[in-house]
């Protein structure tokens, strides 16, 4: 390779939970540069599921992130005119920022008033293993799983 490998950028940990995760998280959710309103509302989603559920939000955050995360994923490859789809692990950042993704993505497109109410209602579902996010990792686990016959072209 001719160019060296770019420094990994350590993002600094946000001001309530002290941990950078929730920083990555606010810096996806956020649209056109406004990260205070990104962490409003996040941090108002957090207060309405410490509020629901009586336990530590926080912790509830983490849980439906690992519950969103998915450990492998297919990737299209073109083999003597034929495409087939390969079942390959993903990194660990990979994972963490695409359950990041799918769970934004599925808050903004659930029903509700609010972008807070959206978003603590898809952590709780998460949490509990149920959620279009959690559907989406699944969905992906099992196009994985039938093409695993194809695991040998990798």
């Amino acid at each position: 390779m001719r160019k060296r490998k770019p420094k990994p950028r350590t993002l600094l940990p946000d001001t309530r939970y002290n941990d950078p995760m929730v920083t990555q998280f606010v810096n996806n959710m956020m649209k056109s540069g406004k990260k205070n309103t990104a962490f409003t509302v996040f941090y108002d989603a957090m207060d309405i599921v410490a509020e629901k559920t009586g336990n530590n939000p926080h912790d509830i955050w983490k849980k439906a992130l690992n519950n969103v995360m998915p450990a492998i994923a297919v990737r299209s490859r073109r083999i003597g005119g034929a495409t087939f789809q390969i079942p390959t692990e993903i990194r660990p950042a990979t994972k963490v920022s695409k359950g990041m993704k799918w769970m934004i993505e599925f808050a903004r497109k659930r029903s509700g008033k609010g972008m807070a109410q959206k978003l603590a209602a898809e952590i709780m579902a998460a949490a509990k293993g149920e959620g279009a996010a959690v559907k989406r990792k699944e969905d992906t686990h099992r196009m994985a799983e039938s093409n695993r016959a194809f695991a040998h072209y990798r």
